[in-house]
């Protein structure tokens, strides 16, 4: 089918797998989407193609190529990317190891041979050979009024938009949805039932904030999307062969977790008139996760890094709201909202969109770091030239926003109250487990990673030993710190009265293990916000230990009393659910109770938490700063009611 684009629809896409080619590399130089069969130029993906038993077979990377044997005993295989496998990929002789016409039945028996470099790696596919087909993961899955292609949504006549929740005039009003129907209306209490509508008296009342959503062309969101070579790329979930959920480790879905509930929100307005805040859905988490996978997305002009090809990415979206919207030069794009979800958050911003709030993990204001603090160099953007950044910090506390990040649902660690586990049953003072670097099997290379923070913990309070066999210089018994992943990861946290919170390559997951785990949040990395820090009087259930006190950490903890402990752990009870994405699971609950008679358990878990979560509280801080934004002080004043407790709230006097 084709897939056109442009101004009325009128020019087809043209998304190539390959690269240009020449006589040394007729399938071009090596990139992700390199296909020497069938190339599917709406998605730049890889398939068997026409004339083969299974023509919508993946074709992915190596699977279509010679494979070299080791050149030496324990060596690695090596590819060659200049010479195709047709003579195996398309073989019909079972005594070859084949792909397009291999029948999965008789592979699984053993009764033909099969290349084992060829698998199934693309959404709404499934089993060894891609026999299944499954739901693909869409936006709000196309909210029940179109087809998931992959990660973009066909919607049935009469509806539109990425998730195809925006009814056409064709629509019945029955069927809109609950954020577009009119407004609620209250009628007095002694309004006759039978007298002339006119002179009733009633309120009309409408959700504020109300946040208006752009609709951007799909090379920003839903092309990103459809085309991941690697199925668990920016989503939060995919399904399994019996179209279950299938919730996914990705801690950057939150991305995806925030643009479907406020697309399918009561605070969504179609009318950028009436808006208080102006959302623009740049999808950095699939950008960076897809930088150089296809010649589209080529990252030739960006020297290789992905923050300066994210960054580009962001500028052509700012230059097509500005050319096609009148909403930016209101307020000099002060009411827009622009979601940074990677290691580094809005230190790539461009310098255009500075003065909009900026939603990131990781809540850097250089005070310390002034500088890249990522370890990967693809990520380091100290070499983005400075006319298009500008010198603007990473993260503003006046004005942007530290989200938590992604966490997948575990329905067991809330049905056994992990969070609410009590005082005596927290037995260990302090827990850290991750990537330590490189003194420990399987760390981290580079002496930067982490800033060397996770190193100078592990220098002192190692619990496992490093590769020369040492321990931490003041390891104590009731203290963890190690690089050994738990089978009881969870369980552990659960165990312990204060859980590290230290940075990887910029933010890690570390604080919203701790909240949903009830583990006090020990957080040693200066200068930097953690998630609604900057909104939440963080000193009533978490510590901070500048990363100089390190040696001393043990014994500033072993200062605080029982009182003190157990009134930061009876805070953490009232605000561990703020650290979870509740409504967009309950959003899927919501799809798969219409589809299965059974719920699974992490609907039914999820569907029992009554508390604000992330989401709710990202709504609560947009309606505080619509009321305390200085550039908004002219705006008519309402009640200032921002449904957080009073415990959460920094004190401003």
């Amino acid at each position: 089918m084709d897939t056109m684009v442009g101004e009325g629809c009128t020019k087809k896409l043209e998304l190539n797998c390959n690269l240009p080619v020449s006589p040394e590399q007729p399938f071009g130089s090596w990139i992700v989407s390199i296909c020497p069969a069938y190339c599917d130029t709406t998605r730049a993906m890889c398939f068997c193609g026409q004339g083969t038993k299974y023509p919508n077979r993946p074709v992915a990377e190596a699977c279509g190529f010679k494979i070299n044997l080791p050149s030496q005993p324990g060596g690695p295989k090596v590819t060659d990317w200049t010479k195709a496998d047709f003579d195996n990929i398309f073989t019909t002789n079972g005594t070859k190891p084949g792909w397009c016409n291999v029948n999965p039945e008789d592979a699984y028996a053993s009764k033909v041979k099969f290349k084992v470099e060829c698998d199934c790696k693309y959404d709404c596919l499934l089993g060894q050979f891609c026999e299944i087909p499954t739901v693909c993961s869409c936006l709000n899955q196309c909210s029940g009024r179109g087809h998931c292609r992959g990660g973009f949504c066909e919607c049935d006549r009469g509806y539109y938009g990425i998730d195809c929740s925006v009814p056409s005039s064709i629509s019945p009003i029955q069927e809109w949805p609950e954020w577009l129907r009119p407004a609620t209306v209250d009628l007095d209490d002694k309004a006759p039932t039978s007298s002339d509508l006119l002179t009733i008296k009633a309120v009309v009342k409408k959700k504020r904030p109300l946040i208006y959503v752009y609709d951007l062309p799909p090379e920003f969101n839903a092309h990103l999307l459809e085309g991941r070579h690697f199925k668990f790329e920016c989503v939060n979930r995919i399904y399994t062969d019996k179209n279950r959920t299938l919730w996914t480790d990705q801690l950057y879905g939150s991305q995806m977790a925030l643009y479907e509930s406020i697309l399918a929100s009561p605070y969504r307005t179609m009318n950028g008139e009436e808006a208080d805040y102006f959302y623009v859905p740049v999808l950095d988490s699939c950008i960076i996760t897809r930088a150089d996978d296809a010649p589209h997305l080529r990252m030739k002009e960006q020297k290789g890094l992905r923050s300066y090809f994210t960054l580009e990415f962001y500028k052509r979206a700012y230059d097509h709201i500005v050319e096609h919207y009148p909403y930016w030069n209101r307020s000099s794009g002060k009411d827009h909202i622009w979601f940074f979800s990677w290691d580094e958050g809005a230190c790539y911003a461009p310098k255009e969109i500075w003065n909009s709030m900026m939603l990131v993990h990781w809540g850097n204001t250089n005070s310390k770091y002034n500088h890249s603090t990522t370890a990967y160099w693809a990520d380091n953007w100290d070499q983005i030239p400075s006319f298009k950044r500008g010198n603007h910090p990473c993260f503003d506390p006046a004005k942007d926003l530290v989200l938590p990040a992604w966490k997948r649902p575990e329905p067991g660690a809330i049905w056994a109250k992990l969070w609410a586990r009590p005082r005596t049953e927290r037995t260990t003072l302090f827990y850290f487990n991750g990537n330590l670097g490189p003194g420990y099997e399987n760390g981290r290379p580079e002496d930067t990673y982490s800033m060397g923070i996770r190193q100078k913990l592990a220098e002192e309070f190692g619990s496992t030993p490093n590769k020369e066999g040492k321990l931490g210089r003041q390891h104590i018994a009731n203290v963890t710190v190690t690089s050994v992943r738990s089978s009881k990861y969870y369980d552990d946290l659960a165990s312990t009265i204060f859980c590290g919170v230290l940075p990887g390559d910029g933010w890690s997951g570390r604080v919203e293990d701790s909240m949903q785990q009830g583990c006090i949040p020990v957080i040693i990395q200066d200068g930097i916000y953690l998630p609604f820090e900057n909104v939440f009087n963080y000193r009533s259930f978490a510590v901070r230990i500048q990363e100089d006190d390190i040696p001393n950490l043990i014994k500033i903890l072993q200062r605080f009393n029982e009182t003190e402990i157990d009134l930061m752990l009876a805070n953490i009870h009232q605000t561990w659910q703020r650290f979870l994405y509740r409504d967009s699971v309950l959003l899927e609950a919501q799809r798969q109770k219409k589809l299965f008679s059974v719920e699974d358990d992490w609907a039914v878990e999820f569907s029992k938490l009554e508390e604000d979560d992330a989401f709710s509280t990202f709504i609560q801080v947009l309606h505080y700063k619509l009321h305390n934004d200085p550039w908004r002080q002219d705006i008519a004043q309402a009640k200032r009611d921002f449904g957080l407790p009073n415990f959460c709230l920094k004190r401003t006097h």
